[in-house]
């Protein structure tokens, strides 16, 4: 073989392995919701997020003041196609065109959008009419960012809530509800060709919450526990995390997908809580997220999935107190609205502000003596 055919040979290889969109290069990352009337600017979030040294986010919509204000940033974003767009979206390319160009396009290459979130948790939802439009949409939005040049720099994926199980436990017997599976494997069957992964929310909280009488605490929360043990694939699993992991990882084989990868769209603990939600206090949700970062800091994999490591956005960003629901939904933040950590983890050593002259180089951007304390804490939060 000439030099000249293997080099041919080498730039399709090379295109064919890189054609799978990789939306998210880290293994930790955060959700940026916005359900608030009190929270920092997104000028003030990149700052925080840079010192955090959180590389990827997830936001719900494709804000403008937010897209760019990342602009510059490195930080790479998956944007959200919301659930009141998917009809509208499904009915041709030509919408999911339009959209793409009113909300992606004009912010590339500047802002990192290296994702479209279509929809966040319809199957197994009660919105009947959405499951139907799910995969039209999708499939209009990828030939929207196909004839834009797009497709290669942009992934198109879906999160799916734990209803689409029709049970999680062990997680070797872990499978799609019937009456999801009929829509939910033509879904696939197109991530699976475009090289998506499985996008799940897990959340040991809400199961602990649930049931906080037959869940262990310490397993909910990665501390010392004696576990549970899979007899099917004879593994033991001493947090329920990766148990979750794995359990989509089951239903996916089953499926017909055993390849698929599957990241964590969301997890995260509540600070706070009515008195019917078990579990959510701070102690809790600071042990949860502090186990949870070392976990995903060691680019592990599960127990069933070992050479895979796990990724992961938590949930979330700040507290949003314009959220409905229980109290919990306005309590999942690791910052408070004024951008105030919400609990210490792991900030043990933080130099005082006034001993550092860096101190200056935060006020020509608008963040006094206490936010640099604050974004001092962000620098320290990956680090332990």
């Amino acid at each position: 073989m000439t030099f000249s055919s293997f080099f041919l040979w080498f730039l399709l290889i090379f295109s064919v392995i890189s054609s799978h969109v990789n939306a998210f290069s880290g293994t930790y990352g955060i959700n940026y919701g916005r359900i608030a009337d009190n929270i920092p600017s997104p000028e003030s979030v990149v700052t925080l997020l840079k010192a955090a040294k959180i590389k990827n986010i997830r936001i719900y919509d494709a804000d403008q003041a937010v897209l760019k204000a990342f602009s510059g940033s490195g930080i790479e974003i998956i944007v959200g196609l919301g659930n009141e767009n998917l009809k509208d979206i499904s009915v041709g390319e030509d919408r999911a065109m339009n959209w793409i160009k009113a909300n992606v396009d004009p912010y590339l290459p500047g802002t990192k959008i290296r994702g479209i979130a279509v929809g966040n948790e319809i199957l197994g939802g009660t919105d009947l009419e959405l499951w139907e439009v799910l995969l039209p949409a999708a499939k209009n939005v990828y030939s929207a960012l196909e004839r834009l040049g797009l497709a290669k720099l942009i992934e198109v994926s879906s999160p799916h809530s734990e209803a689409v199980f029709a049970n999680s436990f062990p997680p070797s017997a872990c499978v799609f509800r019937e009456d999801v599976s009929q829509f939910m494997k033509p879904l696939l069957q197109f991530f699976s060709q475009i090289g998506s992964p499985f996008y799940i929310n897990a959340y040991p909280f809400l199961a602990y919450k649930n049931d906080p009488e037959h869940i262990d605490l310490n397993y909910a929360t990665f501390k010392s526990n004696r576990g549970i043990h899979d007899a099917k694939t004879n593994l033991h699993y001493d947090n329920m995390f990766d148990a979750m992991v794995d359990a989509a990882y089951a239903a996916l084989e089953k499926a017909g997908f055993p390849k698929m990868d599957v990241i964590v769209s969301e997890t995260g603990w509540a600070s706070r809580g009515d008195e019917n939600e078990a579990g959510a206090n701070v102690k809790n949700a600071k042990t949860y997220n502090k186990n949870l970062r070392k976990r995903l800091l060691k680019k592990k994999g599960t127990p069933y999935r070992p050479k895979k490591p796990v990724k992961a956005y938590i949930f979330a960003l700040f507290n949003e107190n314009l959220k409905p629901g229980p109290t919990s939904e306005r309590n999942f933040g690791l910052f408070k609205a004024d951008g105030g950590i919400a609990y210490e983890i792991g900030f043990t050593g933080l130099v005082p502000s006034a001993a550092s002259p860096s101190v200056h180089s935060f006020k020509s951007i608008g963040f006094g003596a206490g936010d640099w304390l604050i974004t001092c804490a962000a620098a320290l939060l990956l680090m332990f």
